[in-house]
Order: C-alpha cells, then structure tokens, then sequence
C-alpha cells in the first residue's frame, strides 16, 4: 500500500508553529506534496530543514516569500526535476517532480488569479504551457511503465459540487467557466483521474480550502480546489481517498487540509 498526501501549507514556518510537524510526525503517508511553502531551505527553522524518516526536495519561488513546492519521501527519489520547461514559470515555485520506483509524483501550485488583473493572464499562460506537459508526462510514463499522480492546489473549482457558494461565484477567479473548461481537457484530453471524485461521485465537496474570513470552516462553506490527479492505471488501485478536515477551526494549521489517498500497489 502507498499513501500520497497533498496539502498547501499556507507558508510552511508558520505551519510548523501551529500543528503541521505533529501532523507530519504522526501520517502514514509514503509520500507528501507541498504547497505554497514560501521560504527557501535556509530559511526554514531546523526542525523543518532536517527532518528525519524523509527525503526533502525543495523547489522555492525566485521571487522571496512566494509560492514553493516541495515533495517529501520516505523513499529516495530516483530522479527529479523543478518545473516543466517553462521559460517563465520554472523558476516560480509552482512545479516539482520525482521518480519513485513504479510511480512519478509532482507537486503543483497553479497560480490563483484575480479577475480584470495579471493575475489572471499570469494563470491563463501557466494553464496553456501546462496542459502539453501533462499530456506529455502521461505518455512518456506509459511507455516506461510508470503511472503518475499529479498533487496539489489547483486554483479550481471544477464543478457546482466543487463550491459551496457556486452561484455568487460563477465570476470569480477559479470557478470561470475558462478555467472549469481547462480542467476538464486535463481530465478527457490528457486523460488524468480526479480519484478523490472518483470514489465519491454524488457528494458535495469534500472541500480542502475554507477562507479565514467569516465563519467560512465553521459553515463548511469552502471549495474542493486541492486534488491528486492520476494515470488511469493508479486511479483503478486507489480504494480510499479523504480530506483531513481539522475537528475545529482552532486546529487548523492552514487554511487548506491535506488530501490523502490511499493505493494498493503491492
């Protein structure tokens, strides 16, 4: 059995002040991609930069205090690679990859966007550079045998069942039909499973961001923008997968909770 975690950590010294090393410390997951890690190594507190029982790969936005990945791995990564070949997006933050035997696991941060701003071009470019990699990725995986599972926050609500809120938000930045529209070609063209969907097909949510603003957790008023995204292959064996919602607003250590799948690979 292999367990792959996804979370953002909404800035990872922060995170390890409010639960996420006790969190760490007690998962079962094989594998954990993060998110919006917004520090460089040697920025992060000791107990964060030398963890031990893992495999750290870093990948920090080179713009200070932004964005950055990172995968960590109970197993040592037979390869990796920051970003996807992209002139102005490999050095932001937003893309790693590993290879573990049989499996490739990235970690993304697909920019947020913001309506009418550059935000939302700086999104729209990223989207239209990654979709090929992605397509690329599967096949260059199937002819070696490996299946993939892309982690991460999204920046997307892909359906009404996604969102709480769906209906004031139908011209918000990651519920735009452009958006829901790109997400669906990773689904149908490049051909990736949503696994979390897949095993709870009729539900709404489950939601993994909630904003701190108002009683967003409280209300369970969020949107399902986090997902592990995989090869048909994997998606078959994945025979659980869940979102760990903190018991109360005061236990969370993000505004995001981690996405955990579960596949049987022995």
């Amino acid at each position: 059995m292999t367990v792959v975690t996804t979370a953002n950590v909404n800035g990872i010294r922060a995170a390890a002040k409010k639960g996420f090393l006790e969190w760490l410390a007690a998962t079962e997951a094989d594998v954990v991609c993060l998110q919006e890690v917004r520090a460089e190594a040697a920025q992060l507190p000791p107990e964060v930069r030398e963890l031990t029982d893992w495999h750290a790969i870093w990948a920090p936005a080179a713009t200070k205090g932004r964005a950055g990945v990172a995968i960590l791995s109970r197993t040592e990564p037979q390869r990796t690679q920051i970003g996807f070949g992209s002139t102005e997006f490999d050095n932001s933050g937003r893309y790693l990859e590993i290879d573990l035997p049989g499996l490739t696991v990235a970690s993304l941060y697909l920019p947020s966007g913001e309506v009418g701003t550059d935000r939302q071009d700086e999104k729209e470019r990223f989207m239209a550079e990654f979709l090929p990699h992605l397509t690329a990725l599967r096949t260059r995986a199937a002819a070696d045998g490996r299946e993939v599972v892309v982690c991460g926050d999204w920046n997307i609500a892909h359906q009404q069942a996604d969102l709480k809120n769906w209906k004031s938000n139908q011209k918000s930045a990651g519920f735009l039909p452009e958006e829901r529209a790109w997400l669906t070609r990773v689904l149908d063209e490049a051909g990736y499973v949503d696994v979390v969907r897949r095993l709870h097909p009729d539900q709404d949510g489950p939601y993994s961001w909630w904003s701190y603003r108002g009683r967003a957790f409280d209300n369970d008023a969020g949107w399902r923008i986090d997902y592990q995204m995989t090869t048909p292959g994997l998606a078959e064996r994945c025979v659980h997968a869940h979102v760990e919602r903190a018991a109360t607003h005061a236990e969370r250590w993000s505004d995001h909770a981690p996405v955990t799948a579960r596949f049987d690979l022995d």
